[in-house]
């Protein structure tokens, strides 16, 4: 048999004539060139959540030239969602983020391969979905999936791009990589539910998952080429408001259950359960504290006479309401002399969580008959009333 020899007029990499033009900017790129670009095109990434933060998130790495690109999700596109989830557009709404973003993904890059998982992420699921990819990118927005994903990416061996936003202000850091810690390490415990408002409650400025994302971006491109330093061992934070970075430096710490040297995280827990959250079949918290929005309805046209308290901020009460005492959640401690102890009182706000806090603070002020109502007044706006507007 004849040895194989290297044809040398055959180039020793895989990339088309069409793909050479498209991605020629790298390719004139020392640090990138035909090597670091085929290391792209062989690299798998799998992103958690199409929101805020996956839109330009999977817009730069399929533009980069990513080979394989991942996207979990099981949210449709809503109106709310256009101010900031730039790869979907208004003819989206109703439709489902997977179907959306990959359509935008195959329009910027017909070479990139795309992975659709319409699942919530899950511990019985996150293993399997996360085992085939080269990188973890999270995308989401709630501390039980952040948790949840820190320790699969430990117990897999997977680096996990973490980005978090929140009105003006957002982080990115990169975790879980072999010599670097964890997320566990940076948040060893997760805060009080109560005390943790979304974004749907406390709103975001819509080009902040754009910054906050793109860091995201040229970190897992960093890690894919080899090239710079990466965030390991560095939180990232930015305010928007004020045009400022700064960084905090930590290490991993010994006494890590995720990651440390003697850890006790085996398996994937239940991460609700872990963070304290108690959830109904709808994904609303529960408590024996608080009543749906159908019952709210039945009770207000009985007129039995309890208190309905609203305690959103003035600007959103402008936007839309549906009567009652008015008393923003700030305002409370100085107005709860107002309110009749004997007297059943029901507070609203958002979607439950201001409210939430509103019936603990009334609970521990000696009130008795206090209840949240679940979903708050966007729930409202879907179940009982779909004339009002949603925001």
């Amino acid at each position: 048999m004849k040895d194989m020899k290297q044809d040398p007029l055959k180039p020793d990499f895989d990339l088309s004539n069409e793909e050479i033009r498209r991605y020629g900017r790298h390719l004139i790129l020392p640090e990138v060139a035909l090597e670091g670009q085929m290391k792209l095109k062989r690299a798998s990434v799998i992103l958690v959540g199409v929101g805020g933060l996956g839109s330009p998130l999977a817009l730069y790495l399929a533009a980069a030239g990513v080979g394989t690109i991942g996207l979990i999700d099981f949210d449709v596109v809503e109106h709310s969602n256009l101010q900031r989830q730039i790869i979907h557009t208004t003819d989206d709404v109703g439709r489902s983020k997977l179907h959306s973003a990959e359509e935008r993904i195959r329009a910027i890059n017909p070479n990139a391969r795309v992975s659709t998982f319409e699942t919530k992420l899950s511990s019985r699921n996150a293993l399997e979905l996360f085992r085939e990819f080269d990188i973890i990118v999270d995308g989401t927005d709630n501390f039980p999936a952040r948790y949840l994903i820190n320790d699969a990416c430990v117990l897999l061996g997977k680096a996990n791009i973490y980005g978090s936003i929140y009105r003006f202000q957002g982080q990115v850091s990169v975790l879980s990589t072999k010599e670097g810690p964890c997320y566990r390490c940076l948040y060893p415990e997760p805060p009080p539910p109560s005390l943790v408002p979304s974004c749907s409650e406390g709103g975001v400025l819509g080009v902040l998952p754009g910054i906050i994302g793109t860091i995201q971006g040229v970190e897992t491109l960093k890690l894919i080429l080899g090239i710079g330093d990466s965030l390991v061992g560095r939180l990232l934070l930015f305010d928007a408001l004020k045009m400022k970075f700064r960084e905090i430096t930590f290490g991993k710490n010994p006494e890590c259950p995720a990651c440390g040297d003697r850890p006790s995280v085996r398996e994937l827990l239940d991460y609700d359960a872990f963070c304290g959250i108690a959830a109904d079949q709808s994904g609303l918290m529960r408590s024996d504290t608080s009543i749906t929005v159908k019952e709210l309805q039945t009770r207000l046209s009985a007129g039995d006479g309890m208190v309905l308290v609203d305690v959103r901020e003035p600007h959103e009460h402008r936007i839309v309401n549906i009567g009652g005492r008015f008393i923003p959640l700030g305002d409370l401690p100085r107005h709860v002399h107002e309110l009749d102890p004997s007297q059943e009182i029901i507070v609203l706000c958002h979607h439950g969580v201001r409210s939430g806090r509103a019936v603990e603070f009334l609970r521990q002020a000696g009130f008795r008959k206090v209840w949240n109502v679940e979903g708050g007044i966007d729930r409202w706006s879907i179940e009982v009333d779909d004339s009002l507007p949603r925001y």
